[in-house]
């Protein structure tokens, strides 16, 4: 759907570049139709070696695209759309990768003449894992399915409310980090029974790494998948109680409502 479209990317950093070379590796695109920019040139050539184009003019750079992603830090983000909205293409679909930038804010910003669409992606995307929420303003059907389908090369891309985005923030987007905690964790009993740092983060990741598959690809609850392993009077049990005496759900819990209680500005 979107291989014969011309892709802008502006900010062709981390986030900017996940996303790029997510969709050429999908197959989806070529490289020579997608166009990133940055304001210091030699943060460019890695991209210009790979095949993309690549520009530090902003305003010359949106001027052929049918599709605009701006991926520059959010305070950045309205003056960059600002700059460069006299000069898009009648019709060209405006996307946003920018937290806490809401749909008003780039619509009054683009003057209420574009598609536009709000993605919130997580770190994950560096790995195409990420979890990308969407939100949509005044696109086509056309249009909100190629917004899928970019964001669907770096991992699961969801379409929500907007109302929604601070939940799915505290999930996916703080939630890595929760995640990651629980490895770690995980890594600290491992070094403690004796294996090396190394194994314990390997052994951890790979096993946090294959329970998210099971849920995924099983399409199963969380408990079908624990009562699986957990015999009567057996040392998975053992464990899985005591960490629920010392609290382990709740904590989790109030970790996430933490984060999302800190989004909301409570």
């Amino acid at each position: 759907m979107i291989s014969q479209k011309r892709i802008t990317i502006i900010g062709g950093g981390n986030m900017g570049s996940a996303v790029a070379k997510g969709i050429v590796a999908a197959g989806l695109i070529k490289p020579e139709n997608i166009t990133l920019t940055r304001r210091n040139p030699q943060h460019l050539e890695t991209l210009k070696s790979l095949g993309f184009g690549t520009s530090v003019n902003n305003i010359e750079a949106v001027k052929d695209a049918d599709i605009v992603l701006f991926a520059v830090k959010p305070w950045l983000t309205i003056d960059a759309v600002r700059e460069v909205t006299p000069h898009l293409q009648s019709g060209a679909l405006v996307m946003s990768v920018a937290t806490g930038i809401s749909l008003s804010q780039l619509d009054e910003a683009l003057g209420g003449k574009h598609a536009i669409v709000r993605a919130m992606p997580n770190t994950a995307a560096e790995v195409r894992q990420s979890v990308t929420a969407l939100c949509l303003k005044g696109t086509t059907d056309e249009q909100a399915a190629i917004a899928n389908e970019i964001f669907g090369q770096i991992g699961l891309a969801v379409v929500i409310d907007e109302q929604l985005m601070p939940a799915i923030t505290a999930l996916a987007s703080c939630g890595i980090a929760h995640a990651l905690r629980f490895i770690r964790a995980m890594m600290e009993s491992g070094i403690e029974m004796g294996l090396t740092s190394a194994q314990s983060a390997q052994i951890a990741a790979q096993t946090a790494k294959g329970a998210a598959e099971l849920i995924l690809k099983n399409g199963s609850h969380p408990e079908v998948e624990i009562d699986k392993v957990c015999t009567p009077k057996g040392v998975t049990i053992t464990g899985i109680n005591a960490m629920e005496h010392a609290g382990f759900t709740s904590a989790v819990i109030k970790g996430i409502m933490g984060s999302y209680d800190k989004i909301m500005g409570k």
